[in-house]
């Protein structure tokens, strides 16, 4: 049995144990879940010498008005601290591929992250691999499945509070 809250006397509530079927599925997906990320990394560092988070901040510049955004946002996004995000940023501006501007606004100092020429053509090259990687492993083992599972995982989203919104392509350079 488990309390249905940590550090509060409250009834304590059955567990509800997975099936075999819920089981099996959920098995799965944590393989998925703890090797996918991997994979993709793999690929974009070996063809791209990117990380999967260095590609994720790099595309959703590309896709935002001025192809900026404060740290803070580029956090939420990748649902990553601010020291993580930072750090990543600062091998991507180490690179040329972004660069980082403190701001001042509302009597707050805030920095902003902006996607350079350099970073929108080196994301342009990788993006084929990139994306080809993605069909390789996901999207065409899946086939018709692959949309019908969007909407299963945009439950799983909603449900952790992320926000659910989709990167546009990145724009050629």
């Amino acid at each position: 049995m488990l309390k249905s809250s940590v550090g509060e006397q409250e009834a304590e509530e059955p567990v509800r144990w997975l099936g075999e079927d819920e089981r099996h599925v959920w098995i799965n997906l944590a393989k998925v879940l703890l090797t996918l990320p991997g994979a993709l990394e793999s690929q974009l560092l070996r063809d791209a010498d990117l990380t999967l988070l260095g590609y994720m901040i790099l595309a959703r510049l590309s896709v935002v008005p001025q192809e900026s955004l404060r740290m803070s946002e580029i956090a939420e996004m990748a649902n990553g601290s601010l020291p993580r995000i930072s750090h990543a940023v600062a091998r991507l501006e180490d690179r040329g591929w972004v660069t980082r501007k403190v701001c001042t606004g509302q009597g707050r100092r805030f920095t902003i992250a902006t996607l350079t020429d350099a970073g929108r053509a080196h994301l342009a090259a990788a993006a084929p691999a990139h994306v080809a990687n993605v069909r390789r492993l996901v999207v065409d083992p899946l086939g018709d499945d692959f949309v019908r599972l969007g909407g299963a995982v945009e439950r799983i989203v909603e449900t952790l509070g992320l926000p659910t919104e989709v990167l546009d392509e990145p724009r050629e350079p």
